[in-house]
């Protein structure tokens, strides 16, 4: 197998790091998603942002809502660019009414997790998630802070 060169770019654009720390991850979905000409070249220059990003699914489509795309300075004069505009998730019919099911019976949510770059279309990778109690989050917590230090044990230890 060849190793990755080292001055090659990776394809992840944004991540939704908030994601893991505030949710169970269930299930995960690739969609594309239908983007225009700026938002394709400020995701070229790495200017998105999926903090507060959820997916909306209505009338048999899925939409990604509250998603920032910056635009650059050089975009056209005659476009007046929104930077959270709603944008369509490209989804099969199977995958939206499988995840239509799972948000209205079992108390689902979709939210997007990456934004990265698939044979130069953008895709978004989105899950269904639970919403984690403080508890939880506590334990999340106290198991990576735990894994940090056997780690810095074992460094030491070997040295």
């Amino acid at each position: 197998m060849s190793k990755k060169k080292p001055g090659t770019p990776s394809n992840t654009i944004a991540l939704n790091k908030k994601a893991k720390h505030e949710y169970h991850i269930e299930e995960r979905f690739e969609a594309g998603l239908a983007l225009l000409g700026w938002e394709v070249k400020s995701l070229r220059a790495g200017k998105a942002q999926l903090v507060d990003a959820y997916v909306l699914l209505k009338d048999g489509e899925a939409w990604l809502l509250g998603s920032h795309i910056t635009p650059l300075s050089t975009v056209s004069t005659h476009v007046i660019p929104d930077p959270t505009r709603t944008r369509k998730l490209l989804l099969h019919a199977k995958e939206i009414a499988k995840i239509v099911g799972k948000v209205n019976q079992a108390g689902y949510t979709c939210i997007p997790l990456a934004l990265y770059w698939k044979n130069n279309k953008v895709k978004c990778e989105i899950a269904l998630v639970k919403g984690k109690k403080l508890f939880d989050k506590r334990a999340t917590e106290k198991e990576r802070d735990w894994n940090r230090q056997k780690q810095r044990i074992l460094r030491e230890a070997n040295v």
